[in-house]
């Protein structure tokens, strides 16, 4: 059976082969990491919403057991703007580091906004909150935001984890290393509860981080401490030591 794809990577004209296959499998990744993600497009006999993580090496594809340690970065010293988000494939927790810059700008000049690896226009609703509820200003500064190894991130608890990123890029004030991050954030500013924070917990502490910044309905796990917060207000304070 021979077909082809877009430049998208979905089946492109007639869908019969589509219909014809048990299972739609598609490799992601940047062309410049060794590292592939492998994902279920369609899937009769399970769920799509489970990944596979591989490396190039001299034989071939070979899997990777702990997808956690690849997209985290060695931090020997406390960095600004760089927060440790536990994403959720599935059921498969993934810690991966978000990175974000904020450079000042002349007045006049028209700042940048620049994304890899997340959604363009929900960074741009994020700092639209921060403005409006946090009172803090990114007009004049452009705004940049990676996510580390390649991996892309469409699970909305990323919000908390990316604001308090540039909100230590901004202010120049780094974050604990043994924390991660995680919460929805609403358009009032209001941090909302996530699925899975326990699973997202259980995985954190697995790879030795000791504390959690989380949403006001998440409790304390075994071996990590959580602080609630409310509202995106509090995470800003709690970030430039105002509370």
């Amino acid at each position: 059976l021979v077909g082809h794809v877009t430049k998208d990577g979905g089946i492109a004209g007639p869908r019969v082969l589509e219909h014809m296959v048990d299972t739609v499998l598609a490799f992601e990744g940047e062309r410049s990491h060794q590292y592939r993600i492998l994902r279920a497009n369609k899937n009769r006999f399970g769920g799509t919403d489970e990944i596979g993580v591989f490396a190039m090496a001299e034989e071939g594809l070979c899997e990777v057991g702990n997808p956690s340690a690849l997209f985290l970065t060695d931090r020997a010293e406390q960095v600004t703007g760089a927060t440790v988000f536990p994403a959720l494939e599935g059921t498969r927790p993934v810690l991966v580091e978000i990175q974000a810059l904020t450079v000042r700008l002349s007045s006049g000049a028209t700042p940048r906004r620049a994304v890899v690896g997340w959604d363009s226009g929900r960074l741009a609703m994020i700092l639209a909150v921060l403005e409006a509820r946090c009172g803090l200003s990114f007009s004049t500064a452009e705004v940049y935001l990676n996510i580390a190894g390649g991996y892309r991130i469409s699970d909305p608890a990323a919000d908390m984890a990316v604001a308090a990123a540039l909100v230590s890029a901004l202010a120049e004030k780094p974050l604990p290393s043994d924390a991660v991050l995680f919460g929805e954030v609403a358009l009032s500013g209001e941090i909302r509860p996530v699925a899975h924070a326990a699973l997202r917990l259980k995985e954190a502490e697995k790879l030795g981080f000791a504390k959690a910044l989380v949403p006001p309905s998440v409790a304390d796990a075994k071996g990590i401490s959580t602080k609630n917060f409310r509202t995106l207000a509090n995470l800003v304070d709690h970030i430039l030591g105002r509370d």
